[in-house]
């Protein structure tokens, strides 16, 4: 995906490319295509924080950080998860110590006030298990709005209250 896509500014693309470049190739070797995906997403938001912190640092060592950020949200090392890696096996895979991995990741998520369920860095089928992901107040009360008809669905996934998880497949 393009630097322009994920609207990172032009004066960061250079050292975004090259966490961007780390990361894929790390998460095609062992994860998946969606950690890439959420992974990228990630680096940009830290391209468009002000000031961002990708200005300084080794691009292996935000990637790594990167896709440990990644990772705990979706719950990447918890075996039994797929995909599933340990912070040691990640670590060796991008060729940094643990440690600094770790510490890169806890900046990350203190920089952008990462949680542990983050839409835009969940990946689909931890969405779909997700039950807060589903939770719309319709009239004053609140509902699964899986349960709703499907013109509301429709609307609530317009109007961003519920994930629209074909246009995420599909990205």
């Amino acid at each position: 995906m393009p630097s322009e896509d994920l609207r990172i500014p032009a004066a960061l693309r250079g050292p975004a490319q090259q966490i961007i470049d780390v990361t894929d190739v790390a998460c095609r070797e062992h994860l998946d295509d969606e950690y890439g995906l959420l992974t990228r997403r990630l680096v940009a938001r830290l391209a468009r924080k002000r000031p961002s912190p990708l200005v300084r640092g080794d691009a292996r060592i935000w990637a790594a950080g990167a896709i440990y950020a990644v990772g705990q949200v979706n719950f990447l090392f918890d075996r039994t998860q797929t995909p599933h890696l340990t912070a040691k096996q990640l670590a060796e895979a991008l060729g940094v110590v643990q440690t600094t991995m770790t510490n890169k990741a806890g900046i990350i998520n203190r920089t952008l006030g990462i949680g542990i369920f983050e839409p835009e860095l969940t990946r689909a089928t931890m969405i779909e298990q997700h039950p807060m992901a589903w939770l719309v107040e319709v009239d004053g009360f609140i509902d699964d709005a899986r349960a709703l008809p499907a013109e509301l669905q429709v609307e609530a996934r317009r109007r961003g209250l519920i994930p629209d998880l074909e246009a995420r497949r599909a990205a």
